[in-house]
């Protein structure tokens, strides 16, 4: 008996330290998530490129463009900001998954609003796949991948 109760407190305590780790992860992904999307909608790219994982692994895909490293996509972010570039996230439907303690996954519906300088902006709303890596600098961007889906639409 005096093992079960022990076992059943061990697995308790691992349980609720596992969530109690999970949220202040997912509080700091949301927190670097947000601070990206305000850089993005102030164009600010030099904002951008410091939350970016400074690595040549480091992956922004788009438009069907594969950019590598933090300078590639920094530069790809400039050329957008010449026109209409704005982004509105659904925070609602923010989720985060961690891998591990120092990499997440994060997953939100976001209404771009976009266009090329001088031309008519659209607004498409896509889901945004970002991971994200904690290093001696602190959490990081590691790849930014927005999926269409129509099914998204408003």
């Amino acid at each position: 008996m005096k093992k079960s109760v022990f076992a059943a407190l061990a697995m308790m305590t691992v349980a609720l330290n596992g969530h109690a780790y999970a949220q202040p992860i997912e509080a700091e992904a949301q927190a670097l998530f947000t601070r990206f999307v305000a850089a993005q909608n102030t164009h600010d790219a030099s904002q951008v490129k410091s939350m970016l994982w400074n690595s040549p692994q480091m992956l922004f895909f788009s438009r069907g463009i594969e950019s590598r490293g933090a300078e590639a996509a920094a530069d790809r972010f400039k050329e957008y900001y010449q026109g209409t570039w704005h982004l509105e996230p659904e925070m609602s439907k923010f989720h985060v998954a961690a891998i591990t303690n120092d990499v997440v996954q994060i997953l939100v519906p976001i209404k771009f609003t976009r266009a090329l300088p001088g031309a008519q902006p659209q607004s498409d709303t896509f889901l945004i796949s970002q991971t994200f890596v904690r290093d001696a600098q602190g959490w990081q961007i590691a790849s930014i991948l927005p999926i269409a889906n129509t099914q998204l639409k408003q």
